[in-house]
């Protein structure tokens, strides 16, 4: 049985920063993730993303600021239970949680955090018949390592942000060619990243096709050409090394749906009003798992939530205790012995 005094389910960004808001006030904490690595999708899908609305930073990788987030947690020691899935949670008689992996790990705590993120995601797959032949195999539907793509032929389909971010991206004098295919007309992007796809495309950089789809994947053994269909019903093919059909990952919250915790629309419901917590007194949700009036799913937001929840939880744990704030440009980081 591991013990702690936070269980902190997801190791993403907010949830590796209240590791950092509840060392400051003296409470331990062990963090379960399915993902094999800290930093949830910022290292596992977009590692090499730049994220533009972290204060302090300009532009910072994801991968960055997760190794940043990571070296700022290191006095306080936090354990990791990585590669597992929380599966299963009971309050004890002593009003204790012990939350079970799948793998049959068991985490003991007076307290819960739950910041798993969008939950577990699952790629939107086209209707294509031979898809599974080639995926991982010149398709791939994230990007953790762009320098697979260096100096490739690439087709990227979709019509939202991470679409355009990496069409705009690739076609920078990154890849050799990028190839821009979208069913419709109009972009769900922002409008500057649709504008600066619209000129690059006038110069040149990108081949754009709207009101087209991508209908069969050709190859032996790997991608070699994909047949584009416009609405006219006119048919091309394209040869190329990656198909990238970016439509975005539907999230899915797992076994933390069937906790008890009131749910709306895929996310947990908390109180905003006072400190994140759930319909399950000791059980917090934060950063892009939960939901309440006025919410964004920000990681700038998921840092405020960490932040107020931990001070509730130090109350819970220390019911005796007067916590008072300190500030760290007065008390600077005091880690655990």
């Amino acid at each position: 049985m591991i013990k702690t005094d936070i269980i902190i389910i997801g190791a993403g960004p907010v949830g590796l920063f209240t590791v950092f808001e509840a060392g400051l006030i003296k409470l331990k904490c062990h963090l379960i993730d399915a993902l094999p690595i800290p930093g949830g999708q910022c290292a596992e899908i977009y590692p090499k993303k730049p994220i533009y609305d972290i204060p302090g930073y300009p532009s910072i990788l994801a991968g960055d600021l997760v190794d940043n987030l990571m070296e700022q947690i290191k006095p306080f020691k936090p354990g990791f239970t990585l590669g597992e899935t929380a599966a299963n949670i009971e309050k004890t008689e002593d009003n204790q949680f012990i939350v079970t992996t799948k793998q049959g790990t068991k985490h003991q705590a007076p307290v819960v955090a739950i910041a798993g993120g969008l939950g577990v995601f699952i790629p939107r797959k086209p209707p294509i018949f031979n898809l599974k032949d080639f995926e991982e195999k010149g398709v791939n539907y994230i990007v953790k390592d762009p320098e697979v793509f260096k100096n490739k032929k690439l087709v990227i389909s979709g019509g939202g942000d991470s679409a355009l971010d990496w069409a705009l991206f690739f076609a920078n004098e990154y890849a050799s060619e990028v190839t821009l295919v979208h069913r419709s007309q109009s972009f769900r992007a922002h409008l500057d990243s649709v504008q600066k796809a619209m000129t690059m495309a006038e110069n040149g950089k990108i081949n754009l096709l709207l009101d087209s789809e991508v209908i069969e994947l050709n190859g032996n053994g790997s991608l070699d050409s994909v047949v584009i269909r416009n609405k006219s019903k006119e048919k091309a093919t394209i040869h190329t090394d990656f198909w990238l059909p970016l439509f975005g990952l539907s999230p899915k919250l797992g076994p933390i749906a069937n906790w008890g915790l009131e749910i709306k629309k895929n996310a947990i419901v908390v109180d905003n009003a006072t400190d994140y917590s759930t319909n399950i007194e000791g059980i917090y949700a934060i950063g892009d798992v939960n939901t309440y009036p006025g919410k964004l799913k920000l990681i700038l937001c998921g840092f405020h939530e960490a932040t107020i929840m931990v001070q509730s939880a130090f109350k819970k744990i220390h019911p005796n205790k007067n916590n008072v704030l300190k500030y760290t440009t007065v008390s600077g980081v005091t880690g655990f012995e």
